[in-house]
């Protein structure tokens, strides 16, 4: 008789594993979904700002935009009839929102350039991923902000 308790608890074992097996299956699958951008995301690198005060363009060295690595940005601002913007006061944050957080440097833009481009300093992105870079813009024409979706 002892052999029946014994084939009890280990059916029991055997299906808790199971259970578990499932659970972190479940998990994985949430956390690779939730780790996919949202499908209509708009990655030009010209945009207009929330307000349609100002169009803007990020200008980087190559194609692609690297992970790992410090670089500088040219941002070109206009306003929305053309006009370059060249003193402004602009400044920089962003991040991954399906990973909640932010950059992981401080970027800063110091330096006008002229004919409405601006130096970016400091930009990295530590992984690969979907990056969201906000501009906040202020001038004589007013204050808002450009927003740019990468996919890294």
């Amino acid at each position: 008789m002892p052999a029946i308790p014994f084939l009890a608890a280990t059916r029991r074992i055997a299906a808790s594993k199971i259970v578990a097996a499932l659970a972190v299956a479940t998990l994985f699958a949430g956390c690779i979904a939730a780790a996919q951008s949202p499908g209509e995301l708009d990655y030009s690198r010209t945009r207009s700002s929330e307000h349609g005060i100002y169009r803007g363009t990020i200008i980087v060295s190559g194609d692609s935009i690297p992970t790992g690595r410090l670089q500088s940005w040219t941002l070109h601002l206009e306003t929305a009839d053309g006009a370059p913007v060249d003193v402004a006061t602009v400044s920089v944050d962003g991040g991954m929102p399906q990973h909640g957080h932010g950059l992981p440097t401080k970027p800063q833009v110091k330096l006008a350039l002229g004919n409405g481009n601006h130096l970016v300093e400091g930009m990295k992105f530590n992984m690969g991923g979907w990056w969201v870079v906000k501009f906040h813009v202020n001038s004589t024409a007013g204050n808002d902000s450009l927003v740019f979706n990468l996919s890294l």
